[in-house]
């Protein structure tokens, strides 16, 4: 047995004497993980903080739910729960401060100042001493560029409770985009294209440029800012300011019922311009950065190349989106990952995902590819998945987005305090609330008047007024405007834009009711009755809503649709449908016969065994109306109690809906019938009667 003890005992002793041997480095470890624990702790605590705001913000809503303040609204009120938890942070948190160390470039070194460098290497190459007496030498430590500080003195709570600008164009931006296009009501959309992609295309540009021109001749009066400003400052200002994000108009509109029209004006052109905005302020950077000389002059080339990037962006994005729901719709349609809901659920975000990534790998803009991604997956993709799948689909990014939304808010109000690279220069901040106000202007007054040129019902001024005081600013503006903050400029930008959110947020959306009331404008509008999908036949139904008023934008209850969208109907019933989704008719049906092998080839057996009247399986099936589908929904009722036929120019200009049924209309209104529904009758090609 002592034979068996000795040695153990003895291989113990030198355990222990090689313990206190490397006791520098035991020492070491310990004091390492002590504070990568404490750094754990005070993200967890930051962390917490939001969490704490989020769980206000919903309780708040909860309360909005049973009774309405009705100069307040949940959204104002997360930007105020941001505001008092970031002075708290600010003012009441702890006072530990960040240690620290002043390093200098040596001399001879390359160093330039306006890019610096990505990382810093700390070498101790002397001995230094430790807590435990024992010194350590040839030590290097890896540091990540933060970017520029004028207040040495933060301390870590600050620090940590502001986040990476990349963490909002990458996480939280991709499911608010891709939510406004899987939601979006395709049916109401579509019918106001033409003034949506005014308002949102040409107007957003106008707005731009207008804010960027007259900020450029405020600042230069100003004689302070006049050397920090350029005009391509001015003009990335005008771009990054001319967002909208109406969160809070909107969810008054759908509360109260607002005209949809009004609705869909309003989303559309906020859903578009923040694809717009962001594009043209890369067009404004990419700009100065390739082509601008160091005169600072004009330079016409140079302008119309980056107007040509504007454009080439914009379209190779939306074709990317495009391309990535259509893949998603042909993998959901020709295999069978619908039986594996969670993998089938799975593959659909990871897909809509991977949108927005390749379109920022490919320099290109990842918001306007996941939000054009959304339409796609909601029009084609929607149609094949399981019935779990489009519930947890649907749930899931309604979810995803309004967390993101109001954590945005909420993290707007805590960075007033805690963000380091916040300049408040009243010139320019009241420059910039009076410049936003004329873009706004600049956009929708213009836009309606040419839009009324050739648009019946007009748009008529009190909901002109009401699209005007609906350019609230968000989470695009505040995203692109923190996304580079080293120069004075662009700290100067973040903070007006901050305030300008935070001013439009609280004041305009507290506002809108009684705006609403002021202006005149119907609420309690009944929206027409959605068609039950999975029906061959369906119900008559009573077409028992009335017209909103004579200021409605289009107060018809009809199923009018831009010129456009019906050229794209042909396009999308034949070919389209048949070949992403299990719709019919199939393209054996549509194809030449010649391409018949083809067909056959893309045509899934669900698709031909499948009763008829199952070719429209999604619940917002308007987008693309069927050239051989006549709805006899398109007469509707006066505010009167009268029938009236829809006026057969009534769409937006140069892209008008194409009213009335013809004979068939007139049979209709003769005999005094008003009927709802879609018949779709056998036969080789199941067209609608």
């Amino acid at each position: 047995m002592a034979s068996v003890l000795g040695p153990s005992v003895l291989l113990y002793l030198l355990l222990f004497a090689e313990y206190f041997k490397n006791g520098v480095a035991t020492t070491s470890d310990i004091e390492r993980d002590a504070k990568a624990q404490y750094t754990h702790r005070i993200d967890s605590l930051n962390l917490l903080l939001y969490t704490f705001l989020l769980i206000s913000t919903v309780l708040t809503i909860w309360m909005f739910k049973h009774r309405r303040l009705r100069f307040l609204h949940e959204t104002g009120l997360a930007v105020i729960y941001g505001l008092i938890v970031g002075a708290l942070i600010r003012y009441a948190g702890s006072t530990t401060t960040v240690s620290r160390i002043n390093v200098f470039p040596e001399k001879g070194t390359h160093y330039n100042d306006s890019l610096p460098p990505d990382t810093v290497w700390l070498h101790y190459p002397y001995k230094t001493p430790t807590s435990s007496g024992v010194q350590q030498a040839n030590k290097t430590y890896a540091y990540t560029f933060r970017g520029e500080i004028k207040d040495v003195e933060n301390n870590e709570i600050d620090l940590k409770a502001t986040f990476d600008p990349e963490i909002f164009f990458n996480i939280i931006l991709p499911p608010i985009i891709f939510h406004a296009g899987y939601s979006l009501k395709k049916k109401y959309f579509f019918r106001n294209l033409g003034a949506i992609l005014m308002y949102a295309l040409i107007g957003t540009t106008v707005s731009s440029f207008t804010v960027g021109a007259l900020m450029y001749g405020m600042v230069q009066i100003i004689p302070h800012l006049r050397t920090s400003f350029t005009f391509l400052d001015s003009l990335y200002f005008g771009a990054l300011i001319s967002s909208t994000d109406p969160l809070t108009i909107l969810a008054i509109f759908n509360d109260l019922h607002v005209d949809v029209n009004l609705y869909a004006l309003v989303f559309g052109e906020s859903v578009l311009n923040d694809a717009v905005a962001i594009v043209l302020s890369g067009a404004i950077r990419n700009y100065g950065e390739r082509y601008q000389s160091g005169s600072g002059s004009f330079e016409t080339d140079a302008f119309l190349r980056a107007f040509g990037d504007f454009i080439f962006i914009f379209t190779l994005s939306l074709m990317i989106g495009a391309i990535m729901g259509c893949l998603t719709a042909i993998l959901t349609k020709f295999t069978r990952v619908r039986d594996f809901p969670l993998l089938e659920s799975a593959l659909f975000v990871l897909m809509s995902y991977s949108t927005f990534l390749i379109a920022e790998v490919a320099d290109l803009t990842g918001v306007v590819a996941v939000l054009f991604c959304g339409i796609c997956q909601a029009h084609y993709t929607y149609n094949n998945l399981s019935s779990d799948s489009r519930t947890r689909t649907k749930q899931l990014f309604e979810l995803m987005n309004f967390l993101a939304e109001n954590f945005i808010f909420s993290y707007i109000g805590v960075s007033m305090f805690t963000f380091p690279k916040h300049h408040f220069d009243p010139g320019f901040i009241i420059a910039g609330f009076v410049c936003a106000a004329i873009g706004r202007a600049a956009n929708i007054y213009p836009m309606s008047f040419i839009l009324n040129l050739g648009r019946k019902p007009k748009i008529s001024y009190n909901f002109q007024h009401m699209l005007f005081f609906a350019g609230l600013r968000g989470a695009m503006s505040f995203a692109l405007a923190i996304r580079n903050t080293v120069s004075e400029a662009r700290q100067a930008m973040l903070t007006t834009t901050s305030l300008i959110v935070i001013i439009t947020v609280i004041v305009q959306g507290g506002s809108t009711m009684q705006l609403l009331t002021w202006l005149n404008i119907p609420v309690g509008v009944d929206d027409e009755v959605e068609l039950l999908p999975y029906s061959s036949a369906r119900n008559d139904i009573n077409d028992s809503a009335s017209v909103s008023g004579s200021n409605s934008v289009s107060g018809s209850k009809d199923n009018g649709k831009a010129l456009l969208a019906r050229w794209w109907a042909g396009l999308d019933t034949k070919y389209m449908k048949p070949f992403l989704t299990h719709a019919r008719p199939t393209l054996l049906e549509t194809l030449p016969v010649c391409c018949n092998p083809l067909a056959r080839l893309l045509t899934t057996t669900e698709q031909l065994t499948q009763e008829c009247g199952r070719s429209r399986l999604d619940s917002d099936s308007e987008l693309c109306l069927e050239e051989n589908e006549m709805s006899f929904s398109d007469l509707r009722r006066s505010s009167s109690g009268q029938r009236a036929e829809r006026h057969l120019l009534s769409g937006d200009l140069g892209l008008g809906g194409l009213g009335g049924l013809g004979g068939l209309g007139s049979n209709l209104v003769g005999h005094g019938s008003t009927v709802g529904t879609r018949v779709r009758m056998p036969g080789p090609d199941g067209n609608h009667l």
